[in-house]
Formats: C-alpha cells, structure tokens, sequence
C-alpha cells in the first residue's frame, strides 16, 4: 500500500481518515490519528488540535507510516501500541487478552459505589484477563484482599505484569471454572464479592460484530455456543453461591440480549435483589445480585 506523506499533523488526519475510510468512519479515524500523534510526539490533544501545520520529525513520520499499515489491516490500535488505559490507570495489552472497554469502567464503578466494607474484603474477580477489573478494584480499595482467576497462562501473565506497573497485590490463579477440580484454586475462605466479565457473544453476534475484535481478541474470551449463551453465568453462579458469604454481592458484565433471561436463572438459583442496569448508551449490560 502507497502512503502519501504525512510530515504534519494535518496531513497525518487526512491520511488516516482516507487509508481506514473501510474501517472506521472520520470520527473513529481522528479519534485514532489523535492517539497515535500523542504517542509519537509527546504533544497534548489540545495542542495537536490547536497546531495543524506542527511538523512530524522524520522517525515520527516512519513510525505514523507503520501503525497505519498496522490499522488497515484492522488490527487493534491498542494491540499496535501495547498499552491502554482503564479506569484512570495504565495496562498492558496483546492478543491473549481482551481489550478493555468503557462499559467495563461503569461495571467497576458499580462495585466501588456499592457499599462494599472496606476492611476485611475479600473479592474474586473470575476471567481477568489483562486484570483491569481487579487490579482496579484493588487499587481503590487497597485494603481488600483481590482473587483473579483465567484459563488462559498467557493473559495471567499479561494481568501479573499490569499488577506490578499498577503497583498493587493481586493473587492470580490459573483454572477453568467450567472445571474447578479443587475448590484451593479459590482459596480456603469466602468472598464478599464476586465479578466477572465472561465469555457472552454468540456465533449469530459475532456476524454483526467488527472484524478487528473477531479477527484479532481471544475467542476463548469472547464466545459461547449458540445453545448456551448462559454457559458461563450459569457456572459463575454456581460457584458465587458457595464462595459468596452471606449478603455478597455478584456482578456480571452481559450480553444485552439475554438480560432477561440472565435475570430469571439468577432468580431460579435464589439470589435477591436482581439489579439490570443499562451502560451509558442505554444497552442492558450490568447485573448486580445478592446472595
């Protein structure tokens, strides 16, 4: 693919809106352009937006060159960078994990405004992944003590290396909870809370779903058969009600097109006060149950 020079930030707009114009439409192309000229050149959004004609060194220039060819394949600017921010903190991030998103920020949120105790917590966060729902929590209650859990060696250590650039103690275990062959893969004592982001998205959402998460994010951490979109939720749930102390509280990032559904086998199992809540463009994503 020929690029055309990109030596100021004007140019490097227009060239980014054209190359990714298949992908992301102009606002989604700026909104990444922005990111990528911060990157390289150190200069704040205001200022980069303020000075158009503010001219790329020349290394600046071959880098921009190589993210975009990077971008047009639909690979993921966060993957291209290695890093994100979550809830005001800094992750690392690659293939094995997903990328966190801004839903998952009101999700944490929800939990830090819950009421939770602040001393003596326990908390266990199951499919962590890069760790940014615990390493999060943790790090705004720094008195609790955060479970992480993943089947996945190479995210666990991803969530180990964010834990450490995050400055927080977090204890990660490697297991499968559709196979928790021993109960110590949970340790020995009960949670106050219980969160989880799991695999939701069926092979009929996936059609409708942008190429640059099917092609490039984890499967294992985003699918689920057709058949049994509530394979997951129904195996946390489980697990929630004989780890959850008395009155704790369970949370679950979900599909939007099974709130309902995720609610009544909730209900069936004999949790109280089912909460659905909408996320900020008003999709049902959050549950709060208690046991």
């Amino acid at each position: 693919m020929l690029l055309c020079a990109m030596e100021t930030v004007k140019d490097v707009f227009a060239e980014c809106r054209a190359q990714l114009k298949a992908l992301y439409d102009a606002q989604e192309a700026d909104a990444i352009a922005l990111t990528v000229l911060k990157e390289i050149t150190g200069q704040s959004s205001a200022y980069l937006k303020a000075f158009p004609e503010y001219q790329l060194p020349i290394e600046g220039q071959g880098k921009m060159k190589e993210v975009l060819q990077e971008l047009s394949t639909g690979k993921p600017l966060q993957y291209i960078l290695g890093h994100t921010e979550f809830y005001g903190l800094p992750f690392k991030v690659n293939p094995s994990v997903l990328i966190p998103r801004p839903e998952t920020e009101e999700l944490v949120e929800w939990v830090l405004s819950s009421g939770l105790p602040k001393d003596n917590i326990n908390i266990l966060d199951i499919g962590t992944g890069s760790g940014c729902i615990a390493i999060s929590l943790k790090k705004n209650i720094p008195q609790a003590n955060v479970w992480a859990i993943d089947i996945s060696a190479d995210a666990l250590k991803t969530a180990k290396e964010n834990a450490a650039l995050n400055d927080v103690e977090v204890y990660f275990v490697k297991g499968d909870i559709l196979n928790l062959t021993d109960n110590s893969q949970l340790a020995t004592h009960n949670y106050n809370s219980i969160i989880s982001n799991p695999p939701y998205v069926t092979p009929t959402d996936k059609i409708l779903m942008h190429t640059n998460v099917t092609d490039f994010e984890p499967h294992t951490a985003l699918f689920v058969p057709q058949d049994d979109p509530l394979l997951f939720y129904k195996a946390i749930a489980d697990i929630a009600i004989e780890k959850l102390v008395k009155g704790g509280l369970l949370f679950f990032e979900i599909n939007e097109s099974y709130g309902s559904e995720t609610v009544e086998m909730l209900r069936a199992k004999l949790f109280k006060s089912i909460e659905l809540r909408k996320e900020m463009s008003g999709r049902d994503r959050m549950i709060k149950a208690v046991l």
